[in-house]
This record gives structure tokens, sequence and C-alpha cells, in this order.
């Protein structure tokens, strides 16, 4: 068992395990086409494209449903994947949220509360972004990652355009 599907409660939400029961609840989080207009993936939204990102997600061992903490909305997803124990190291990635939760503190308190449980498990977290994504690309580097590199990533088996950022534990655990 892998530690990457917990569930994580803040004040405006609840981080928690996906299941197939869910898939209606988050592709009406993900039927915005304005969600997916920087994503290298921009009909994301049409629901057959989304059933194969919900399947990844179910896939891939850590994914996360976002819900709204009063009264369980669901408002987007975000996965832990390529968890590296020897290099002790996770990756964050394929969030979205509905707009209406866009430059807020939703999205900071969903990275705080997943970067808090990474950080119990890892000591480096990484975050693949489509270098067209400026708005990813902001929101991390608000939270303090760096830009490490750019390389070419498997995506659903094709090969795609990232910049890869990073962010270490602090010295005190944190």
């Amino acid at each position: 068992m892998t530690p990457w599907q917990p569930t994580l409660h803040g004040s405006a939400v609840t981080v928690r395990p996906i299941e197939r029961e869910d898939l209606d609840g988050l592709h009406a989080a993900a039927s915005d086409p304005l969600v997916w207009e920087q994503h290298s993936e921009r009909n994301r939204h049409e629901r057959a494209v989304f059933e194969r990102f919900f399947d990844g997600a179910l896939d891939c061992g850590g994914g996360m449903v976002i819900e709204e903490r009063e009264g369980g909305r669901i408002i987007g997803s975000s996965r832990f994947y390529d968890w590296d124990p020897i290099q002790s190291s996770v990756v964050i990635g394929y969030t979205f949220l509905e707009r209406a939760h866009w430059g807020g503190r939703t999205n900071a308190q969903v990275k705080s509360l997943m970067l808090a449980h990474a950080f119990a498990h890892v000591a480096t977290v990484w975050f693949q972004v489509s270098p067209g994504n400026v708005r990813s690309q902001k929101s991390l580097e608000r939270i303090g990652a760096s830009f490490h590199h750019r390389e070419q990533v498997s995506i659903a088996g094709v090969p795609s355009d990232r910049f890869i950022y990073r962010l270490e534990r602090a010295a005190d655990g944190r």
C-alpha cells in the first residue's frame, strides 16, 4: 500500500481519493472549455476525452478529487504520481479547478494540503506543466517551486513537451 491516496481536510476543501462513482461530478466540474484552454489537451471538456483523463486518475494510484468542504460538491481534481521511493520524490499534477475557484484560496489550500502530505513521505516534489499553461507556472512560482528543466514527458503514451518545476522539503521538515 502506498501513501498516495489520503483524505486531506482544509477549511474550504476536502481532497480525497477518486472513486469510479465520481465520474459524472468530476466531468461536470471539467466541462467548461476555458478550464482547459492552456493545457496541452484543450478538448478535455468533451466527455470521451475526459473519460480517458479520468481513467488515468483511477489507474495512477494517486488520483484525488477536490470537494468544497461545505456541501461536498466536486470542484476539481489533482494527482500524486510517479512516486520514487529511492529518489524520495513524487509528482503532483493534472490539477484542475472550476473557474469559480481560480485566483483565490482554493488552489493554494489544495497545494498546501497535498504538499504537507507529500513532504511527510518524500524530500522532493516535482510538477510537470505544459509550456503554454502560464496560470499553473505562476501558481507554482507563488508556492516556491522553481523551474528545473524542460523535457518530453509521456502523456497517455504521447511524448509531450513539459516544463519541470521542483520544490524541496524545508530543512525543518516542512
